[in-house]
């Protein structure tokens, strides 16, 4: 592929319905403490992956994440651990099929919302079975290059979604719907968190940021597949760019109009009509996104089964039936994660404590450790120093992230189901939102 390929996949994962999460943590974090968050944490992923690609480049047989974790984890210098290694591939596995759990549940939500108000909508379970099929359909196509073609197409259909809820939400003005003006408190603003916010809906929401952030468990394999992977940062600072602006943006002029009574997804703070037209054009992307995090696990199962034979490079009748069973087989656990945990915004920060907290942070120490060694401390300059001081840092800040993290989201989930909050796993209630 080519940079510009790679960094059509790259909005393609990035630019998402997860974007529309941003305004809620912002009303939870306050105005300053969403932006600072977002920048911070934006920082903080732009010098991983930059350390991730220089990682690639030093070891380009390392082809994706499980081989980079066999690698990295090893007692000895450049050994090679298989526990570290099946590990990684787990978390992999894991972190991707959430993922695509998230996209069989928010696709039911869009259906059900479009075509009927909500309460009275149609079987969210049914929709999620067809939502399913549909996402294993697309991902039958087993290059990365023709996948990113479909993350140009997502990335664009977003763009409008996230457009027309900022114009929607302007035309609103500070009247969010559903809130009834006569008797409800006008909207507030915060500069920080507001008075009464806790610890579990303060991290929950800083969670849910560094969820829209992390997403280098993928840049191995695109690196892989590029004609010249050293032109990766090209594609990283273009999708960095966007990303600061997307959330900075979204976050910032929803919440200053919609303040306290901002949710997650953003839509739900819209009027009917105004909901659906925005909520329209985000299918295709929880489609394509679903699709790129699809591909990337199932190529890693792939290789695992029939890596240097013939029916991994070339078309055969056994490879594709393998590969069809594959897909239609992680899309069906997909499927069920979704159905089993079925709310949007707790089940973004539990993926992000589990997944993030190593994928994002504690992995890109050890391969700093990796590609500088012997040029980490003694007899160097003071800002190879700071750099190593920094990324040793990374490994309690993702220690943090795993441990309350977790925490907060498990009692962020308990209490939805104490008040009612949330349907029912595998139930047939209308998840309109």
């Amino acid at each position: 592929m080519s940079w510009q390929r790679t960094a059509a996949l790259l909005f393609g994962e990035y630019v998402c319905l997860a974007i529309l999460a941003v305004p809620s943590s912002f009303a939870v974090l306050g105005m300053a403490g969403g932006i600072l968050t977002v920048l911070g944490i934006g920082l903080v992923t732009l010098y991983t992956s930059l350390t991730l690609w220089q990682y690639c480049l030093k070891y380009p047989e390392q082809l994706n994440i499980a081989e980079i974790g066999g690698r990295i984890f090893s007692r000895t210098p450049g050994g090679f651990s298989r526990t570290a290694f099946e590990l990684t591939a787990i978390i992999l596995l894991l972190n991707n099929i959430f993922l695509m759990g998230l996209h069989t549940l928010t696709g039911a939500e869009i259906i059900n919302t479009l075509v009927t108000s909500p309460g009275s909508g149609w079987c969210s379970v049914a929709l999620s079975v067809i939502v399913m099929v549909l996402c294993a359909v697309a991902t039958l196509p087993r290059q990365l290059n023709q996948v990113a073609v479909m993350g140009i197409a997502s990335a664009a259909s977003m763009a409008i979604s996230i457009l027309l809820v900022l114009i929607f939400t302007g035309i609103q003005g500070r009247h969010p719907a559903g809130v009834d003006a006569s008797s409800s408190a006008p909207v507030l603003l915060t500069v920080w968190a507001p008075e009464g916010i806790t610890f579990v809906e303060g991290f929950n929401a800083a969670l849910s940021i560094t969820f829209l952030w992390i997403g280098q468990i993928t840049y191995p394999t695109f690196i892989a597949e590029m004609r010249d992977p050293r032109e990766f940062p090209k594609a990283l600072y273009a999708l960095t760019a966007v990303e600061f602006l997307l959330f900075s943006l979204v976050g910032i002029f929803v919440y200053a109009f919609c303040g306290q009574y901002t949710g997650a997804p953003a839509v739900i703070v819209l009027a009917p009509t105004y909901k659906k037209i925005a909520f329209a054009f985000v299918f295709p992307t929880t489609v394509i996104i679903g699709v790129i995090y699809a591909s990337v696990a199932a190529k890693y199962i792939f290789a695992r089964i029939f890596a240097g034979t013939k029916h991994y490079d070339h078309h055969t009748t056994l490879g594709w039936a393998v590969w069809i069973a594959v897909v239609f087989a992680i899309w069906l656990l997909g499927w069920v994660v979704g159905e089993s945990i079925p709310f949007f915004g707790s089940l973004i920060s539990l993926m992000s404590a589990l997944f993030d907290s190593f994928i994002g942070f504690i992995f890109w120490t050890f391969a700093y450790l990796e590609i500088k060694r012997g040029q980490l401390w003694k007899g160097q300059p003071l800002l190879r120093k700071a750099e190593t001081l920094f990324n040793c840092a990374l490994v309690p800040v993702g220690i943090f992230m795993l441990g309350p993290g977790t925490y907060t989201s498990v009692q962020a989930i308990i209490d939805s189901y104490a008040t009612g909050a949330i349907k029912a796993p595998f139930g047939c209630t209308s998840n309109a939102v």
